[in-house]
């Protein structure tokens, strides 16, 4: 659990002046900022069977979509610039897709006009030979954790204005967000970060990886206070030569790299359920879940507060 100052309030004197202590120490618990029980809820209805695996373009897909924007519509997130859709079409192996983003805002209290975006991406593989790829970790994870996102900045509303994006077609060539990041909505050179949620539900290892930090140092400074979590590791690495594997473009965080925008992509290790038909909400972690959320809000928290 990651580091939090906790008050032992006696007199009714000192409740009075808790709120102004938390805004001087500029750290807040995420103890109770959003609902465990529903991000267990979400996780496990996406990965359902009744998704089919969420393929962009089938009907899985579809009701998904409809899924994430009721979600995002009951926790008080507007639509980005007037629709919660961004549509878009592409070819994949010589097949046309009809693809749709589905990105909400919610708007900062003293940098409106720039951004965070906080992603994870809807899709999955679908159904093959009659199996349904769930896709629980990959990527129903990240995309419940989008809800809880939702509940925190409800409660503590951000400095900077944060754009909830809920990318499709990661799966065919991360394809949303490179139309996002080629048709943005908003000025491009004002999104100033991005924190990129894929697979973060399990861990054997109870190991979380923060990628992108050796690009830049500031993001850098921030994973490393950020390791207070003595229930799971938040790592550095996967980003330079040292290790085997690169995932510099391995998700939807590779569009932003390549647009110049700093970035850190919250990840696992790849596990035996890793695109197969038995990545369901059954073979999560859900301990090691909660805390991995609880951990990318306080990362979250931190860079809210620097000057970007």
């Amino acid at each position: 659990m990651y580091r939090t100052f906790y008050f032992k309030v006696i007199l009714c004197f000192f409740c009075f002046n808790l709120n102004a202590q938390i805004e001087i120490n500029k750290t807040i618990t995420t103890d109770s900022l959003f609902s465990e029980s529903q991000l267990l809820k979400h996780i496990k209805a996406l990965s359902s069977d009744a998704f089919e695996g969420r393929r962009t373009g089938t009907q899985g897909a579809i009701k998904a979509r409809k899924y994430i924007i009721n979600q995002f519509h009951a926790l008080g997130v507007l639509p980005l610039k007037g629709s919660y859709e961004q549509d878009f079409t592409f070819s994949n192996s010589g097949k046309f897709y009809k693809g749709t983003n589905v990105l909400g805002i919610i708007n900062g209290t003293e940098f409106s006009n720039k951004y965070i975006v906080i992603s994870a991406h809807y899709d999955h593989e679908g159904i093959k030979l009659g199996q349904i790829y769930n896709g629980a970790d990959d990527d129903a994870s990240g995309i419940s954790a989008l809800f809880s996102f939702s509940e925190y900045l409800s409660k503590y509303p951000p400095k900077y204005s944060v754009i909830l994006a809920a990318f499709d077609a990661e799966e065919l060539g991360l394809q949303g967000s490179k139309y996002f990041v080629n048709h943005s909505k908003v000025t491009l050179s004002d999104i100033k970060v991005n924190l990129n949620m894929d697979m973060i539900s399990r861990s054997d290892k109870n190991e979380l990886f923060a990628v992108g930090t050796i690009h830049h140092n500031f993001l850098k400074q921030v994973i490393l206070k950020s390791q207070d979590s003595k229930k799971i590791k938040l790592l550095i690495g996967h980003d330079d030569g040292s290790w085997k594997d690169n995932w510099t473009f391995a998700s939807d965080h590779a569009n932003f790299y390549q647009k110049n925008i700093p970035f850190i992509y919250f990840g696992v290790d790849d596990h035996e359920d890793y695109h197969e038909p038995t990545d369901d909400f059954e073979n999560i972690h859900p301990k090691f879940y909660i805390e991995a959320v609880k951990v990318i809000i306080e990362v979250f928290q931190k860079i809210d507060q620097l000057k970007l």
